[in-house]
């Protein structure tokens, strides 16, 4: 049997095993190290079972992860995120659908201390829908905005999916966040402009906001939000400024965050044990898909099927244009049934090779990668948005409503998409000026 059989069978067996619901990380490990074991026999295949792991997750950039990881659950157990949306509610809810867009700056802000879509869904499922349908603001349009806009976290840093990109991809993680920022904003201009239009053909779906509020009410709100708000700027600002690295901004934003959490006397013992526990979990599961996909990668080279690959797009003189249209829809499709860090880790072995070949940006293609991954979080169906905000809110929000919701914000997002590939100075504009 040939490597590159040998490959193909291994990627066939992968598959099945994740649709059989294994864990990805277990599966990933155990298919490439039967892989290992067929190509380069057993001593070997164990020496790299002990080897490759160790020298992927050694990584010192890796270190940030369960740092930002725990700073955005310190955030949200604290309840710290609650003045965010406050403050956007008081200022923008006489504009149409202003309830629903200060949903989109709240998770926005949001994105900007926990880098985690389905965090920035919950923590605003359980502030904001509640309110949108308390002044008859139409379920669907309530639930899909804060399940649409929850995705953000993806690409405001600091995003996780990027510091994974980047550590896969040997780039810049500090370039990746500059990156994410416009392509965030671009995100979130898209989703209010979608309320604005969905709103002003259909006023009843956000009946007009009749409470009045002072300016002084106002500004007070403001100061609600200032905590989480100087938290971002002194971790952003200092990671931009070059006064520390992606890995101690993440340790600087985590004590930031308690301590600015302390002074606002909401950080219980329960609070911080939750986070702590939360956090571990996470990047315990985090961990093991990256040590499965640095397997992964090992035996795909040893076994030639992502040359192969490569030199079949070439044979097929596939443009760059192309290429991505290809991946996209590759993206779209696994996000239908995979979380966004598996599908990425899964394919990133594959594609990097092509869209090097290519001549594709390392820093726009990552940006690129976690905006797919993230429609794939709003795409049924799975779409793990979705059930996280029905969850979240109750019999208020079932999935088949909110499904119906984000149809309007996934269009918005496949028009974005377009956007991104014909005008790639969007991502890569912010980047450059630094």
């Amino acid at each position: 049997m040939s490597d590159a059989l040998i490959g193909s069978l291994g990627i066939i067996g992968l598959l099945v095993l994740i649709a059989a619901n294994m864990h990805i990380g277990i599966a990933l490990i155990l298919v490439s190290y039967l892989g290992l074991i067929a190509i380069v026999g057993g001593d070997a295949a164990w020496g790299m079972l002990e080897v490759v792991p160790y020298t992927f997750i050694s990584n010192w950039t890796l270190s940030s992860v369960p740092m930002f990881v725990f700073m955005g659950y310190i955030c949200f157990n604290a309840d710290l995120t609650r003045g965010l949306f406050d403050a956007a509610r008081l200022w923008l809810a006489r504009l149409p659908g202003g309830l629903a867009i200060a949903s989109v700056f709240g998770c926005s802000g949001f994105a900007a201390v926990t880098g985690s879509s389905v965090a920035c869904a919950a923590a605003m499922g359980k502030v904001a829908v509640p309110e949108m349908l308390r002044n008859k603001y139409d379920a669907s349009l309530a639930c899909g905005t804060v399940a649409a806009a929850g995705t953000v976290g993806a690409l405001i840093p600091p995003s996780i999916l990027l510091i994974v990109f980047g550590v896969i991809a040997q780039v810049s993680i500090t370039d990746l966040f500059l990156g994410g920022i416009g392509a965030g904003i671009a995100t979130a201009l898209s989703y209010i402009a979608v309320i604005l239009i969905r709103v002003t053909l259909k006023p009843s779906l956000a009946p007009r906001v009749t409470e009045q509020n002072t300016w002084a009410e106002k500004f007070e709100a403001l100061k609600g939000a200032l905590p989480v708000i100087m938290l971002v700027v002194a971790v952003l600002g200092g990671l931009f400024g070059g006064l520390f690295t992606a890995t101690q901004a993440g340790a600087v934003g985590a004590l930031m965050s308690m301590v600015v959490a302390a002074t606002q006397r909401t950080l219980t013992f329960k609070a911080l044990k939750t986070s702590v526990i939360e956090t571990l979990v996470t990047c315990g599961s985090l961990f093991i898909v990256t040590i499965g996909a640095s397997m992964l990668t090992r035996f795909l080279t040893l076994s030639g099927v992502g040359y192969m690959i490569s030199d079949a797009v070439e044979l097929l003189g596939a443009t760059p244009v192309y290429l991505l249209i290809g991946i996209a829809i590759i993206y779209m499709i696994l996000g239908m049934f995979l979380e966004p860090i598996g599908a990425m880790l899964i394919t990133l072995p594959i594609f990097l090779p092509l869209v090097g070949t290519a001549g594709i940006d390392a820093i726009w293609f990552g940006v690129f990668v976690a905006k797919l991954l993230e429609v794939g979080m709003i795409t049924p169906p799975i779409g793990m948005n979705v059930f996280v905000l029905s969850s979240t809110v109750g019999k208020a929000a079932p999935a088949d409503i909110v499904f119906r919701g984000v149809l309007w914000f996934f269009v918005a997002d496949i028009i974005l998409l377009g956007l991104l590939i014909r005008f790639p100075g969007i991502i890569t504009f912010i980047p450059n000026m630094f």
